[in-house]
């Protein structure tokens, strides 16, 4: 709206934008201009430094943030942007406040529940006693009545902050996302003209862009990396002639969809001209997902994809972008982008593609990592023999001891009977243990926690580095102490009690920097430290006989250490990186184990053999569960395959595809088995293989599932943010929202402090514990680590154990009985 006699100008920051920067510098906002009033509203107000940029020198026009909607006859707040923000030469990211109300207008903000606030984030709501208006069939209003306006604001200081419409905050990748934030970031690139963000078919975040001149894509992404997220980085990025509008001068957000639509059908009709077209879109691809700045030169044929800054996510968009571009599915492919090189994967894309025609580049020069060959059979249940070096047998040296690992798996092995707590592997039923060992048995439940470690004249003296969030929670959580493990542990810990000294309570974990540690529970001393070939994300698992520890690495081998001083007995090769953690049988000693190169194996480590080896159709990422009732080891691959095994042959009992990656290990308990999917479903099935139901979430779920120690509950995380704690029957109990994805396991445990409630530890990706009460949901308390969390929290006693990726293993109290 412009007036001639009192030169005023209002309009919304868009439509001002079609202007071009140059032309209002020059004209709209210069030195001579007869405009004094510029009004903008109906949208985000532009940035300070954007706005000073359209800004001529000399130029006294005022500019105002002015906000409102119809329902209460337009404007109803405005700000008048101080001269001094305006000539000033630094660059400004302060937000600009909406101001105060008009003659006769109420504001109010609420929250959620519908309370009005004075600090904090809130919807605006607006009205007045004259400020009325009459919206489509409605006859009667009443006096005073107050209008949700569907913007969010922030209060602080007695002013409001836009944040952006309702309808504007959307879930990308677990985390909530105000899609303004991107327009806003993207606006305040130097060559972007102007810009609109869209939420396709609410699954693809959309940049269109009208530029300045002509400007390379990777470039864009590149900027915005610098300043956004990586879950705020756009989907795809479209470069336009100029945005559509609407006829009140806003974007025309339908037809912005049209565009992508159009774009969307050219782009499939466009197939490939060729391998060598693959190879390139291939690059290109590689490089936007990996985030990778511009680099005019090719990736490197034997570059790998986790080495190379990737991860499962990552890994997952890559395949979608690969079987969109080819336009069918690639069987196999994740399992080599996972573990092999750029080449690799353009070969196995090759075969499928073009698979009539004369591969440019041999599979067999291929650049794949190396490992140690090793020439046995692939069979069913077929005995693979090694020559043993020496032998150990391990009934000559028990050692009676508790294992505590993720999960809540407790085992207690080598006394006169065996019991296995939790969803995992051994005994599930009664029928396994003699009414005699009943007692007995109760009494191998692990302590109930009194809200004091053991021995606290040996707490080592630790920073406060963590955050730990009070008000009204029912638990303290204060940092015991820390170990360097010199780089990331994404592996979880595996705590060892023996039964005859319990002070001697060992934890077992390692790391990215190739160290294999053994720590002193109570004091944080470590005991012993070796180094393996490789990185090291698998979990350690103890032997039958409590004298190995056994733990897979990336080089591909299966090391086989004496518990005591670490040093390594026995060295089992696989054909690709073990990232899978052991299980061991309670009744044979036999450890199974997953392995990059798609196999499932059986070892005997005090013959130093492979008893057998099954090929499972896919990737083994996640680690075997073992049930004695029936007898089966369950298996998972990336190919999306459920696989139950005869533990003693190694025969394939019955196999469930799920049609996409399982990332999750599977658990048992005594009438199901559950596991998670990337697809945002847990699946539960009977030991025959039937699936009885499955649970779904709104994204993947990468954590394992965990169950209560009566087997009534069963609890886990998803990439959606929240805990979920579901019956056997697969319904709903309660769910928790954290602050980031859950991509560890729970850990359910027994607190005696407080009516003696059952408690449920777990980790989100942002570092954050959370103690939640497993009947209910509801929080005791949350502490913040510095830095991101992949590793499963374990708790044995008051202390719980949990790797980060600031190179530190922590051990925390849990500290009951304080209402703050």
């Amino acid at each position: 709206m412009y007036s001639a006699e009192h030169p005023t100008f209002s309009a919304t920051p868009t439509l001002l934008r079609r202007f071009g920067s140059q032309l209002i510098k020059s004209t709209v906002l210069s030195a001579s201009t007869s405009l004094r009033v510029l009004a903008l509203g109906g949208e985000a107000f532009p940035s300070l430094t954007l706005l000073k940029s359209w800004r001529g020198i000399d130029n006294k026009t005022q500019i105002f943030n002015v906000y409102g909607i119809t329902e209460v006859s337009s404007w109803a707040t405005f700000y008048r942007i101080p001269e001094q923000f305006l000539n000033s030469t630094l660059k400004s990211e302060l937000p600009v406040p909406l101001g105060f109300p008009l003659l006769g207008t109420v504001v109010e903000v609420r929250d959620t529940n519908g309370f009005t606030i004075q600090e904090g984030r809130g919807q605006v709501f607006l009205g007045g006693r004259n400020r009325v208006c009459f919206l489509d069939d409605e006859m009667t209003v009443p006096l005073g009545m107050m209008r949700a306006t569907g913007d969010l604001v922030m209060v602080k200081d007695g002013q409001m902050f836009f944040l952006g419409r309702k309808d504007s905050q959307i879930k990308r990748h677990g985390k909530r996302l105000n899609i303004e934030l991107v327009q806003q970031v993207a606006e305040g690139l130097q060559q972007v003209e102007s810009c609109a963000v869209t939420w396709y078919n609410q699954e693809k975040l959309i940049l269109f862009l009208v530029s300045k001149n002509d400007l390379v894509k990777e470039y864009i992404f590149k900027e915005l990396q610098k300043h956004l997220p990586s879950h705020a980085i756009p989907d795809e990025l479209l470069l336009i002639d100029s945005l559509p509008f609407t006829s009140h001068g806003k974007i025309d957000v339908s037809e912005l969809n049209k565009i992508y639509l159009n774009y969307l059908n050219l782009k499939s009709e466009c197939k490939l001209n060729g391998k060598e077209e693959l190879w390139g879109k291939l690059q290109y691809l590689w490089k936007s997902i990996l985030n990778l700045s511009e680099d005019p030169l090719k990736v490197p044929d034997e570059s790998l994809f986790l080495n190379s800054g990737g991860d499962s996510l990552k890994s997952i968009r890559l395949l979608n972008e690969i079987e969109k571009l080819v336009g069918t599915s690639v069987p196999g492919l994740l399992e080599i982008i996972l573990s092999s090189s750029i080449l690799e994967i353009y070969n196995h894309v090759l075969q499928t593609v073009f698979s009539d025609e004369d591969l440019v580049f041999s599979k067999n020069y291929a650049t794949k990592r190396k490992f140690s060959n090793i020439n046995q059979e692939e069979t069913s249940g077929k005995s693979l023999h090694q020559k043993s070096v020496m032998t150990l047998s391990c009934d000559n040296e028990l050692t009676a001891f508790t294992a505590v690992s993720r999960g809540s798996q407790i085992l207690s092995l080598n006394t006169k009977f065996l019991t296995k707590l939790g969803l995992c592997s051994s005994a599930h039923s009664s029928e396994l243990i003699s009414q005699t060992n009943i007692q007995n048995v109760k009494s191998l439940n692990p302590p109930a926690l009194t809200g004091k470690s053991k021995d606290p004249s040996h707490v080592a003296e630790v920073s406060e580095e963590g955050t730990c969030v009070t008000a009204a929670k029912k638990m303290e959580l204060h940092v015991r102490w820390k170990s360097d493990t010199g780089k990331c542990v994404d592996a979880s810990p595996l705590v060892v009690i023996p039964a005859i000294d319990k002070s001697s309570t060992t934890v077992y974990i390692g790391s990215h920097s190739h160290r294999m540690m053994a720590i002193d529970l109570h004091s944080g001393k470590v005991k012993w430290e070796q180094i393996l070939g490789d990185r090291i994300e698998s979990s350690a698992c103890v032997s039958k006989c409590g004298n190995f520890i056994v733990v897979g690495c990336y080089n591909g081998l299966v090391y086989v250490l004496k518990s005591n001083s670490g040093e390594k007995y026995w060295m089992f090769p696989t054909e690709d990186a073990v990232k899978s953690s052991a299980t061991v049988d309670p009744t044979t000693g036999l450890l199974y184990i997953g392995s990059h190169d798609q196999h499932a194996y059986a070892l005997d480590i005090y013959k130093k053999k492979c008893v057998w080896k099954l090929k499972c159709g896919g990737t083994v990422f996640s680690s075997p569960c073992l049930s004695l009732i029936p007898q089966h080891l369950y298996v998972a691959t990336l190919g999306g395959h459920l696989l139950a095994i005869n533990p003693a042959t190694g025969n394939r009992v019955w196999k469930h595809s799920c049609g996409k990656p399982l990332f999750s290990s599977p658990r048992c308990c005594l009438q199901y088995v559950c596991i998670g999917c990337v697809d945002g479903n847990l699946l539960c099935f009977t030991h025959f293989g039937e699936q009885v139901w499955q649970f779904s979430t709104s994204e993947p779920i990468f954590s394992s599932p965990c169950a209560s120690a009566s087997e009534q509950e069963i609890f886990f995380g998803s990439h959606d943010c929240f805990i979920y704690c579901c019956n056997m029957k697969g319904h709903l109990q309660w769910k928790f929202e954290t602050t980031s994805q859950v991509y560890a396991t729970p850990f359910a445990f027994h607190y005696q402090e407080g009516n003696n409630e059952m408690l449920l530890a777990a980790a989100s990706t942002d570092g954050k514990l959370w103690i939640l009460e497993s009947k209910s949901g509801q929080l005791q308390s949350v502490y913040e680590l510095p830095g991101e969390v992949f590793s499963s929290p374990v708790v044995w006693e008051s202390m719980l154990l949990i790797g980060c990726r600031n190179n530190y293993v922590y051990c925390l109290d849990l500290l009951g009985g304080y209402q703050i």
